[in-house]
């Protein structure tokens, strides 16, 4: 019998790591304490004892607490269908399909849309679930910079004759920068120039919106858009997503998206949870308000101090530090302040940029928020390097 050797693989894991150390890249599990501000609950339903009720009654109607295969076979459920439903009156769409996870969602969406020969227009900043649903996929790719809506137009102009599909792809709020795409105008050039669109309202949902409906529902621009993907993890406090479209595209998921054929189904009581959650947020008018009210408050102190947050306009406000270095050792100053953040670092975002991402929700105090605006000043004038980034920019 030939001798194995485990030698090669188990160096490079060892040196992948030791390489992640030596870049302040190295990353590790820990339960967060003191006030949470990397946390997307962003309407506190996480906490709210009547979603707490609401699982618990799901529970009790339940006649399984496992959903004993995939929706194709045996885990379809009518609880499924009637949230299915409802989810779909609450996105302005005609029809809704449930995922596991937004990751699931978006790698099941693009997969079955799109195949060789089509093009991807992919805003710079996309969540990596849209990245790699779209390199799966095998279309040519067209990455435009962040928001450049004048590089698009120039790259669907040079691509109005292309043979095959052409799809833009893009988050509405971005998870890492906090600001908000220009919907309208996508919209308008994708309508312009022949192309559908793909929209990601995961931090959005719950927030933004008449009755937390997501950017597209602000807009009125639902029905102008392909594909609408919501999470249900985040402001609704549950877990899975719903993509929201057309029946021909609810059709076409059922039929040929991957991670929705070969998944198990989610238990049914959790559609109860969801619905339950759905129903919360659409009456989460005071926690909308005070949300938009802290994340304003915070802006302007920081800038009052001098630091940067990007283009942010929502409840996610980065403060951009640069280096590595730097974001871990404010991150640490402020966990001894006793507020749960994290440094975030590349590849998460580009090389240079790396930051704290501050993730409000409406149970987080307009005190609170003054008092992390003065650690943060506090914990950067003690940095050991101080970065470019430090200057505020629009």
């Amino acid at each position: 019998m030939p001798k194995t050797n485990h030698g090669a693989l188990r160096g490079r894991i060892a040196r992948e790591l030791d390489d992640l150390r030596a870049q302040a890249q190295f990353r590790t599990l820990e339960v967060p304490g003191g006030i949470n501000l990397c946390s997307n609950d962003y309407l506190g339903l996480a906490a709210d004892p009547r979603l707490k009720q609401a699982l618990l009654d799901a529970v009790a109607r339940s006649l399984l607490t496992g959903s004993t295969g995939s929706r194709l076979l045996s885990g379809n459920d009518r609880a499924w269908e009637e949230l299915e439903t409802e989810f779909a009156d609450f996105a302005g769409t005609e029809t809704a399909l449930c995922f596991s996870s937004g990751y699931a969602a978006n790698i099941g969406l693009l997969g079955s849309l799109l195949q060789p020969g089509d093009i991807v227009f992919s805003d710079a900043l996309n969540h990596a679930s849209l990245i790699d649903g779209i390199r799966l996929s095998g279309p040519a790719k067209i990455v435009y910079p962040h928001g450049d809506l004048e590089f698009l137009e120039h790259a669907l102009r040079e691509h109005r004759d292309a043979k095959g599909a052409k799809l833009i792809v893009t988050e509405t709020v971005f998870s890492m920068e906090g600001d908000v795409a220009p919907l309208r105008d996508i919209v308008r050039l994708a309508q312009a120039y022949g192309a559908e669109l793909v929209i990601d309202e995961a931090h959005a949902i719950g927030v933004r919106g008449p009755q937390g409906r997501g950017i597209a529902a602000e807009l009125g621009l639902e029905r102008d858009i392909l594909a609408i993907m919501h999470t249900c993890g985040k402001a609704l406090a549950s877990a899975g997503a719903v993509v929201c479209g057309s029946r021909a595209l609810r059709d076409l998921l059922i039929n040929r998206a991957r991670t929705f054929l070969f998944s198990t189904a989610m238990p049914p009581y959790l559609a109860g949870q969801i619905r339950a959650a759905l129903h919360l947020a659409r009456a989460a008018e005071s926690e909308r308000a005070h949300l938009r009210h802290i994340a304003t408050a915070l802006r302007q102190a920081l800038a009052a101090a001098g630091h940067s947050f990007g283009a942010s306009t929502t409840q996610i406000v980065p403060v951009l530090l640069g280096d590595n270095e730097t974001a871990l050792h404010v991150a640490a100053q402020l966990q001894e302040n006793g507020f749960a953040v994290k440094a975030i670092r590349p590849p998460t975002v580009p090389p240079g940029t790396a930051r704290l991402r501050l993730s409000l929700t409406s149970r987080i105090s307009l005190e609170d928020v003054r008092r992390l605006a003065a650690a943060i000043h506090t914990a950067c004038q003690s940095a050991p390097q101080t970065s470019s980034a430090s200057t505020v920019h629009a």
